[in-house]
């Protein structure tokens, strides 16, 4: 994966992002020496999916996002997609919507809840990070999708064994696996890292 420039809207990101983690604990400490490598640079790996798709507009949901990850680096790097950052913790999405409202970002919508409450909304695609194994998340995000719509995970080692897990979900969601995109986090150590890809039919 070619390496992500990153510019000021991202250097103006990490402070209102910092600022945030002194007073709520989104990340740990030692995390925040890698915000851009394992946070903001996995989250904009949703870019290597986007290119291949020509996609650049639509409305996206992103399941428990934390401290933001990967909903506003998108909402930063795509003005045209209009991100809705879900979690179910109050202190994460009081963060988020302070962190939108010192850069700005007019395209991003914090909502405190769970996928699973969420009755009218539909979604052009629905990403979701570190959160629960794939067969959960399937179960949560695909009655959200409009049809034709994609879900994005984002996973790890154990993607295969997940995708195993749940297949015979798969037909039952009307829900079709297309692809999956690798590619490794810029750090010494390596992490391998994946897009599991899935379509909505």
């Amino acid at each position: 994966m070619s390496e992500f420039v990153i510019v000021d809207d991202f250097e103006k990101f990490k402070i209102a992002f910092l600022k945030q983690n002194a007073i709520l604990n989104l990340i740990s400490k030692n995390e925040e020496k890698f915000l851009y490598e394992k946070h903001i640079y996995d989250s904009l790996a949703i870019k290597l999916f986007f290119d291949s798709y020509k996609i650049d507009s639509g409305a996206l949901l992103d399941i428990g996002t934390g401290g933001g990850f990967p909903a506003i680096p998108i909402a930063i790097e795509y003005p045209n997609i209009k991100v809705t950052a879900l979690d179910s913790i109050k202190k994460k999405i009081n963060a988020i919507e302070n962190i939108k409202n010192e850069l700005g970002l007019d395209n991003v919508i914090p909502l405190c809840g769970r996928a699973e409450n969420i009755k009218y909304n539909k979604f052009d695609i629905i990403t979701s990070r570190a959160v629960a194994s794939l067969e959960v998340l399937l179960k949560y995000a695909v009655p959200l999708l409009v049809k034709g719509g994609y879900f994005v995970a984002y996973k790890s080692k154990k993607s295969e064994d997940e995708l195993s897990d749940a297949q015979s979900l798969l037909d039952k969601l009307s829900l079709k696996y297309v692809d999956c995109i690798d590619y490794t986090l810029p750090l010494d150590e390596v992490y391998e890292r994946k897009l599991m890809i899935f379509k909505k039919s």
